[in-house]
């Protein structure tokens, strides 16, 4: 295959990804059909096979589209802060404007999938997992750049707490989606903004 053709084919998988990644973050990995696929995209299934193997290699590329967007936007809001604490606080308010202007539609990707990623989607659950794990990661280093700095207490566990706002925020959302009301999610950022006060000395 020729450099053009190469290029076309890259043009062909973002256009696809981009049409469908909404749909699977909305519909999910089961609820997606082959027919959401060619309607979003106009083409055919030997166009859409001529790209993709399979559907889990779609459902794959999409949940990496949509994971790569909140995990930019979380990393951007951090990066706009100086303190740990700020940061911290850049997060909860990203999700909080994240109730009424979605980033993408359907909610949340990260637990929209969790939900379906199970032993029969191992390269799914596997993206599922990095990606959460990112979110974790990130939580642990910027508590650990405020103890370092002098801002919170030198005696707190990072690991825990990192585990406790993950579980807020996930949990509000999951929460929130089931019982159809924001105040779910509300509350939990509010609960893991006061944590964050407690932290700093």
């Amino acid at each position: 295959m020729n450099e053009l053709k190469l290029k076309k084919s890259a043009r062909t998988r973002r256009f696809i990804i981009k049409k469908v990644a909404p749909i699977f973050n909305k519909k999910g990995y089961s609820g997606t059909s082959m027919h959401d696929i060619t309607e979003a995209t106009g083409l055919t299934k030997g166009g859409i096979y001529g790209n993709f193997e399979n559907k889990d290699e779609i459902a794959s590329a999409a949940f990496e589209y949509n994971s790569k967007h909140i995990l930019d936007q979380i990393r951007a809001c951090a990066l706009s802060q100086k303190t740990a604490k700020n940061k911290l606080f850049a997060i909860t308010e990203f999700y909080r404007r994240f109730l009424y202007e979605p980033e993408l539609s359907g909610g949340c990707p990260l637990l929209n999938t969790a939900a379906e990623a199970d032993d029969m989607h191992p390269v799914l659950r596997a993206q599922v997992l990095a990606s959460i794990d990112y979110i974790r990661r990130s939580f642990i280093y910027i508590i650990n750049e405020g103890i370092q700095k002098g801002a919170f207490h030198k005696n707190i566990d990072p690991e825990f707490y990192a585990t406790v706002f993950l579980g807020l925020i996930e949990g509000g959302i999951m929460q929130m989606k089931i019982y159809n009301k924001a105040k779910f999610l509300t509350d939990c950022l509010l609960q893991m903004e006061r944590l964050v006060g407690g932290l700093a000395k």
